[in-house]
């Protein structure tokens, strides 16, 4: 097996877009609790900027770190797992060209990040959070899903989130057919 991914920025563009999109249906989440926190809707912004255009730099990796760092202040569960979102959106532009099942954390967390902080913000209900990741399939583009394609499916671990991910993972892989 190849150990190496081809990307091009195109393709990081996408991702980055498909998980700033994820990322910020959940803002407003971390936004309530800490409505004087910009960090985390900073760092959708850059990856935004990325995802249009922009340059992958220190904007990205600094709001990344920034909403990070924001999600340790939150004072709930909810609110973190927002920011984590949001830190997950900025960090998806560094996806990595290595074919290792770690990598997907990169195309999928802030999608699987935001549906746990809408859990989390319905009291825990598992319902929200699956609507919140039927939501995030249909907002994958061909060119995310062929991103994702790529790399091996997503790990074992992670506890809730990691579980998300796994989830949105299988949802965004066409089933192989058999004979």
């Amino acid at each position: 097996m190849s150990t190496s991914v081809v990307l091009s920025k195109q393709d990081l563009r996408a991702v980055t877009a498909f998980a700033a999109a994820s990322a910020e249906g959940v803002l407003g989440i971390f936004e309530a609790e800490r409505p004087d926190d910009p960090r985390p809707r900073e760092a959708v912004g850059a990856a935004w900027a990325f995802a249009r255009g922009g340059e992958r730099g220190k904007s990205l990796r600094d709001t990344a770190w920034a909403a990070l760092k924001a999600a340790k202040d939150a004072p709930t569960a909810a609110g973190r797992e927002a920011a984590r979102a949001a830190m997950a959106a900025a960090g998806a532009a560094y996806l990595h060209p290595l074919a290792k099942a770690t990598q997907v954390k990169h195309i999928l967390g802030a999608g699987a990040h935001a549906a746990r902080a809408a859990e989390l913000a319905a009291g825990d209900d598992r319902r929200v959070g699956a609507d919140q990741l039927g939501r995030t399939v249909r907002r994958a583009t061909p060119v995310v899903v062929d991103v994702l394609r790529r790399f091996p499916a997503a790990p074992d671990g992670g506890g809730r989130v990691g579980e998300l991910i796994r989830v949105l993972d299988a949802g965004l892989r066409p089933p192989t057919r058999t004979g």
